[in-house]
């Protein structure tokens, strides 16, 4: 519990933006997957970096767990609150503070999702284009290192963050990367805060790099024999040259679903949706090219088209797939495997999965980013029974170490938080010691959003 004089000092310091309402603390401790309710002790609200400082620096005194919040969409119980504390909620931190056109880059707060953002950017001829589903917050997405359907052509979260504005768990701001292109000064603490969970300090700005808008824009699907054939093809693609800007992995049970649920129209075998940005003749050009590759490998139904409402409706189904398959099995929840793999691997990996899943009693329908090796199988489970969700974890598990027998990771791009703490020893040995070294020289104490990503102190 946090002691009263703590929340004294934060209700005069914050008035009615620090809760401590049931419906408040309740919201705060959920999670979007498996992950049990784990309420904090209080939400505030701050709408600035001096009190967020000042928050945090209040929690510091009275030895007070601090956890960030952007908009809840995290999988592995990220923004939950194993010790209780003070939850930080950015939705008033939510403004396009700057764009720089020129330099192709732009400065926003936290809370900002990427949809805001790329409202904003519309006029521009810019756009930011990672893209992982869920309307996100871009601060939170900066800190799981998030990706998404985009990350084939324009890369993940990493790629994208020149700078950050960074609340330390003393209360110290600083500072971290410049507006230029490049930089040899010192060690890199951008990249260092990108991907930390909040377990390092809380992002109270971000400096994003912007892409621009692509002239034209077409969406594609393709069925295949088996998933082997529709790996070896984006292989294949990539190897000639072929930039897709998305890739994406359905098997047979995720069209199925998403036929029953959506009416879409798709074969029940496994499928590859696709979109191509560039100019008209360019995306023409790859999209008939990918179409002939597809049918070497025994693809059938391609069909591309440049409408704005086909390709929505397509990329809407999409979108919508977690909680379409959710939706299959009333009442149930969902353990998510988030595993990537060196791409050449891919076809080996979802095969396995699908094998073991087909062998135990869980439904678990495959989908993913094939263009860069990741996939994830969603483990439905009823929400009542111990013996499911003590499966499906074994399948998670089981599929993670396969994985990194192929040299790949436990997390392409939903992040550690509380699910995969338990594989980090065996992706990372001794260099998950040194994470734990960094957190301590940063925050000694264990504040910030403890029971994540580390070795606990």
């Amino acid at each position: 519990m946090i002691p009263e004089n703590a929340l004294d000092e934060l209700r005069a310091m914050l008035g009615e933006r620090l809760s401590t309402g049931k419906g408040d603390l309740d919201l705060h401790g959920q999670s979007e997957t498996w992950h049990p309710p784990m309420p904090p002790d209080a939400v505030s609200y701050p709408r600035s970096t001096q009190e967020v400082a000042d928050i945090v620096a209040v929690c510091a005194r009275h030895n007070v767990p601090v956890i960030g919040w952007g908009t809840g969409t995290a999988l592995e119980g990220h923004a939950s609150a194993p010790r209780g504390g003070v939850t930080v909620d950015f939705r008033h931190m939510a403004a396009v503070l700057e764009v720089r056109a020129e330099d192709m880059l732009v400065r926003v707060q936290p809370g900002c999702t990427r949809e805001a953002l790329n409202q904003e950017l519309r006029a521009t001829g810019m756009m930011f284009p990672v893209d992982p589903g869920a309307n996100a917050s871009l601060g939170g997405m900066a800190a799981t290192r998030a990706s998404g359907t985009t990350a084939v052509r324009y890369g993940t979260m990493r790629d994208q963050v020149r700078g950050l504005e960074v609340v330390l768990a003393d209360g110290r701001v600083i500072r971290t990367g410049t507006l230029a292109a490049k930089t040899s000064a010192g060690y890199d603490l951008t990249s260092l805060f990108v991907g930390s969970e909040g377990t390092l300090g809380l992002i109270t700005e971000l400096t994003l790099r912007l892409h621009g808008q692509p002239e034209a824009i077409s969406a594609a699907v393709c069925a295949f024999p088996d998933t082997g054939a529709a790996i070896d093809t984006v292989i294949l693609a990539t190897q000639m040259g072929l930039r897709p800007a998305r890739v994406e992995f359905l098997d047979a049970a995720t069209a199925q679903i998403i036929n029953d649920h959506d009416g879409g129209t798709f074969e029940m075998r496994p499928h590859l949706m696709l979109e191509f940005h560039g100019s008209d003749a360019a995306v023409a050009e790859e999209a008939e090219r990918f179409g002939a590759l597809a049918a070497e490998a025994g693809g059938s139904g391609y069909r591309w088209a440049t409408q704005v409402e086909d390709r929505n409706r397509l990329w809407a189904m999409r979108h919508a797939a977690y909680h379409t398959i959710l939706a299959s099995r009333p009442g149930s929840t969902a353990v998510v495997t988030d595993v990537c793999v060196p791409i050449s691997r891919m076809g080996e990996a979802i095969d396995r999965a699908a094998a073991e899943i087909a062998a135990s009693p869980i439904p678990g329908p495959i989908l993913g980013h094939v263009g860069d090796g990741n996939y994830h199988a969603i483990l439905l489970v009823d929400r009542s029974s111990e013996t499911e969700l003590a499966q499906a974890k074994r399948l998670s598990d089981a599929m993670v170490l396969h994985a990194l027998d192929l040299g790949g990771t436990a997390t392409g791009e939903h992040g550690v938080g509380l699910g995969k703490l338990h594989m980090m020893a065996r992706e990372h040995g001794a260099a998950w010691d040194v994470m734990g070294a960094v957190k301590r020289a940063l925050d000694p104490d264990g504040l910030m959003n403890p029971g994540k990503l580390v070795r606990q102190n």
